[in-house]
């Protein structure tokens, strides 16, 4: 399977400019939220279809219904990980901060576009996808590092405001496209 290219992807967000607008519904406080985040759900998923043409349409109502679904269904994955981070970091606090720094790095960012795509508590628990990082560990970095150009790029475009809606949209481009490739199948 073809590598997305980093052309694509700083394109995407300006394929349809009209949908950065929804962006804006961060400031409506809980139903923008959750519904920002249903949206932000289904194009993660359009992503690792493969579809990376244009922003999708908001759905206002469903993304709100995804996205106050998905809150819920991810409690129990963070409450664990706070819990084994603290844990850690009674032992030691420097070990605590290399654990979350490789976690954060490794298997955080798979771990959640599994949890985006199968939409299930188990999902997140699901850390046999993390082979693929293991078993493609040179892809993985470039993705990564990517994903940091992209942001960069983005965080100099938001001096014009349109860098912030471009990264709220595409932050997980690279790693969705790393998934399609490796864990999709």
């Amino acid at each position: 399977m073809e590598t997305l290219e980093f052309e694509v992807a700083i394109r995407y967000p300006f394929n349809r400019m009209k949908g950065m607008l929804n962006a804006l519904w961060l400031f409506v406080p809980i139903f923008g939220w959750f519904a920002l985040f249903g949206y932000i759900v289904r194009i993660v998923n359009e992503f690792i279809d493969g579809k990376f043409e244009e922003l999708p349409t908001i759905q206002f109502a469903d993304d709100m219904k995804l996205g106050f679904m998905m809150f819920l269904k991810a409690i129990p994955f963070f409450l664990v990980y706070m819990v084994l981070i603290s844990g850690i970091g009674m032992v030691s606090e420097t070990l605590s901060s290399i654990v979350t720094l490789a976690t954060a790095i490794f298997m955080i960012p798979l771990l959640n576009m599994n949890f985006l795509r199968k939409q299930t508590v188990e999902s997140y628990f699901e850390f046999g996808i993390l082979t693929a990082v293991t078993e493609n560990v040179g892809d993985y970095i470039v993705t990564i590092l990517k994903g940091i150009a992209l942001t960069i790029i983005f965080m100099i475009m938001a001096i014009f405001l349109v860098g912030i809606p471009a990264q709220m949209f595409t932050k997980n481009i690279f790693i969705a496209d790393f998934y399609r490739r490796y864990v999709k199948g």
